[in-house]
């Protein structure tokens, strides 16, 4: 008590400036740029200097929008080595890219005359294979980089020790001596997006060559969720709506005042909104059938105004956007802009004004929506349950992504239905001691569903490949992805954190498979058979290896259920591909 007194005393006679212009401003405000907006110069800058009590209340938006796009301002320089990029031994896998927690690695194809006016300092490299006559360059975000290894230990692994790295370890100070800063200015303000060449996002190399729509989150280094995430916004961004449940996604998703979900070079980018714990999957339900409604009413009046004497140019565009009106690829997307740009040259007659009015508002939906219900297993399998059973039973075209790392990790680390038997955690000090929850197969049972298990670091051509079908599939689609977390206590650190996800599917820890009910065969199974043993895995993270302390006795007993109920499980779902056939 005394201590706690003289604590007290000692905060008491602490002096509070008045104003804060004496502390040094955080590193983001020295790189502001001129051209920022309103609200970064306003709401951002003050935020970063920590003077938001200077922030007037007619400063925030009335409706509570903020602008996406906005953590690329920060800068925050927190690395104290950063990856470096050694062009020849690059063999152009992009894998650093998809691995890469806080797309602070980047790849891009370069047009040979875009180089005209590099900096000196930028070095690309001639593309190889088809590629040819291209250039290829990795770009490192080193002031958006956390510093967590992730990149460098997956170039090493995936090389097989065969071959030397191409990525290796620097100072965040010889980088920006290097002029890697303006190397990066040059890569992302100058250098056009998406130039695919011979690629399809059908790879991790054609996926990892467009702009990632979320980047420089503030979640954990080396974090398991985020490789997720931001691949799902790669592929599909432009045209994506997010409903993302309270978590940890929605914190290094959505944490004022600034926004790692991001815009293209033509303005398109996630819209991304965050609702309560309970309630997300009916959240973004809601979601669904707003855009579904908007899409209906634009068609009507689309139609109707095709009955009128509208302008002619505007007549094309508005007949080519219905021929392409159950598509979303680029013929669609190009159809759409024709639209926008037809409307905005017209003057429209008395008889027809409100028509084009309203498509005027509503022509974003010419190309249907992409939406993304995103959250943890504490939502997922526990306390959003019900909500999540509810909207894949109505076969509404949804897609949810579940980010299971076994435990609630915003939290601290809590016991959820998705733990499994003998992992400690708050609410199980002792051990959990029932099985985990089934959610793929209690999903599966419905028919309708589309249910994938994916593991990144495991099989990253599988998760590409689950993300993909799922959001093509015209019905409701779950996506369970296994991600390490940081509350695991994964032997040595964070950067393992792609090889320890490797590590449990060779465990057989985690199973990968696939459910799609318009496929001749529906369920594939993809696990291999295990090469590695299940009791070194568990034992080797501390979310197991605390059971010796925490229950000595029955430790041993715990391990060996743990094991005999995952082999159970594992079995389970092998024999499922012969049921549903």
């Amino acid at each position: 008590l005394a201590l706690i007194d003289a604590a007290i005393n000692a905060c008491q006679q602490v002096k509070v400036p008045e104003s804060l212009d004496g502390i040094p401003s955080a590193p983001m405000v020295k790189l502001l740029p001129d051209h920022a907006s309103e609200f970064a110069k306003k709401i951002i800058e003050p935020s970063m200097k920590l003077q938001g009590d200077s922030i007037p209340v007619s400063a925030m938006s009335v409706d509570g929008k903020i602008p996406t796009g906005t953590a690329c301002l920060e800068k925050r320089g927190i690395a104290p080595r950063v990856p470096k990029w050694n062009s020849a031994t690059c063999v152009q896998c992009n894998v650093c890219g998809m691995a890469c927690p806080h797309a602070a690695i980047r790849a891009k194809l370069i047009e040979p005359a875009e180089l005209a006016n590099a900096p000196a300092t930028f070095k690309a490299v001639p593309a190889k294979g088809r590629d040819a006559g291209l250039q290829f360059k990795i770009q490192v975000y080193i002031e958006d980089c956390t510093g967590c290894g992730v990149c460098v230990d997956q170039c090493t692994v995936n090389r097989g020790g065969k071959l030397a790295p191409a990525l290796t370890w620097s100072t965040l100070e010889a980088e920006r001596a290097a002029g890697e800063n303006e190397n990066e200015k040059f890569f992302n303000d100058v250098l056009p997006d998406n130039v695919m060449g011979s690629n399809a996002i059908t790879t991790v190399k054609g996926a990892m060559l467009r702009k990632p729509l979320f980047e420089f989150s503030g979640a954990c280094a080396g974090c398991g969720e985020t490789p997720y995430v931001k691949l799902m916004a790669q592929l599909f961004g432009e045209n994506v709506m997010i409903a993302n449940a309270t978590g940890c996604s929605s914190i290094y998703g959505g944490s004022f005042p600034s926004l790692p979900y991001c815009k293209n070079k033509k303005g398109c980018g996630p819209a991304w909104a965050n609702s309560l714990f309970e309630d997300n999957a009916e959240f973004g339900y809601g979601m669904r059938l707003a855009i579904d409604n908007n899409r209906k009413q634009l068609r009507r009046n689309v139609e109707e105004a095709l009955a009128l004497p509208i302008d002619a140019d505007l007549k094309k565009a508005l007949e080519a956007a219905l021929s392409t009106w159950d598509k979303v690829d680029d013929e669609a997307k190009a159809n759409q802009a024709a639209v926008k740009a037809a409307l905005a040259k017209v003057k429209p007659c008395e008889q027809c004004k409100d028509l084009i009015a309203k498509i005027a508002e509503l022509a974003d939906y010419f190309v249907d929506k992409s939406l993304w219900i995103i959250g943890g297993d504490g939502w997922a399998y526990d306390i959003g349950y019900g909500g999540l059973d509810h909207v894949v039973a109505q076969n509404r075209n949804v897609n949810i992504l579940v980010l299971d790392t076994e435990v609630y990790s915003n939290t601290g680390g809590q016991a959820s239905k998705s733990t499994p038997i003998g992992a400690v955690a708050l609410f199980a000090n002792s051990g959990k001691r029932l099985t985990k929850k089934n959610l793929g197969f209690m999903c599966m049972s419905y028919g309708n569903v589309y249910v994938a298990s994916v593991c990144m670091g495991a099989d990253r051509n599988q998760t590409l490949k689950a993300i993909r079908e799922a959001e093509a599939y015209n019905g409701p689609s779950i996506i369970i992805a296994y991600a390490p977390c940081i509350a695991h206590g994964i032997k040595g650190d964070m950067r393992q954190s792609q090889n320890e996800a490797k590590r449990a599917v060779e465990a057989g820890y985690w199973p990968l498979y696939q459910y799609n009910p318009s496929a001749e065969v529906p369920f594939t199974w993809q696990t291999k058979p295990a090469t590695g043993s299940f009791q070194d895995f568990i034992r080797s993270e501390r979310r197991y290896a605390s059971l010796q302390k925490t229950a000595p006795d029955a430790a041993e007993a715990l391990y060996a259920k743990a094991e005999e109920d995952n082999n159970r499980r594992m079995d389970f779902y092998k024999k499922l591909g012969e049921i549903m056939k």
